[in-house]
């Protein structure tokens, strides 16, 4: 049984709860997700479903993937994912996956891809005090000393320092869904989910809710 769907994140926006309560949510596009592929014990190995989701011009497919889109007998789509299953026999090739698989209040993780900061120092990046902010100090937002001289002569691996900030896969655990919408395969999440506008994410059961 599929318990995981694709989607793409609208934008956030509030909600009125039953108890006149202002809840803010994450819209996210999810589905309909098309199974492009099914794996078994049997021949791969292990169980799992490949979803597709996200409309792409031919143009832009190489001859492999539009091989392997017209083998499955869907449309050209600009993301797969392959995600576990609990029973293989239940998912077949070409079955649709949409937002209704999931019901108000249920518990989802949100996988996303963080927003890419570009090369950051060690504050913003790390969360350093930084030195005083007096005149002249000249140890406003520095790392401070990374290691000594005599011994170990050496920086060590690990050290927390400037560098790429962002980009990431991130996590968050434990959302509450507050609405579905499943004429328009809307999700309304409780909260925020990493990622830019438009920016693609994986929805799944919790685990642990």
């Amino acid at each position: 049984m599929v318990t995981t769907i694709l989607g793409r994140k609208l934008g956030m926006t509030q909600v009125w709860s039953d108890d006149d309560r202002l809840i803010p949510v994450t819209v996210v596009e999810a589905g309909p997700c098309v199974v492009s592929q099914l794996k078994t014990p049997e021949t791969d190995g292990y169980s799992a479903a490949q979803l597709a989701f996200g409309d792409l011009p031919e143009k832009k497919v190489n001859r492999p993937t539009a091989g392997h889109f017209k083998k499955a007998g869907v449309a050209p789509v600009r993301r797969l994912a392959e995600l576990p299953v609990a029973g293989a026999d239940e998912a077949k090739a070409g079955d649709e996956v949409k937002a209704s698989i999931f019901a108000e209040k249920e518990w989802v993780d949100v996988i996303g891809t963080s927003k890419g900061k570009g090369y950051q120092g060690v504050v913003k990046r790390h969360g350093f005090g930084g030195g005083r902010a007096t005149h002249g100090s000249m140890f406003h937002r520095a790392p401070g000393s990374i290691g000594s001289s005599a011994y170990p002569s050496r920086v060590f691996a690990g050290m927390r320092a400037g560098g790429r900030m962002g980009g990431e896969q991130v996590t968050v655990k434990n959302l509450q869904i507050v609405k579905v919408d499943a004429e328009q395969n809307l999700i309304y999440v409780r909260g925020a989910v990493p990622g830019p506008k438009s920016g693609y994410l994986t929805i799944r059961r919790a685990k642990r809710g």
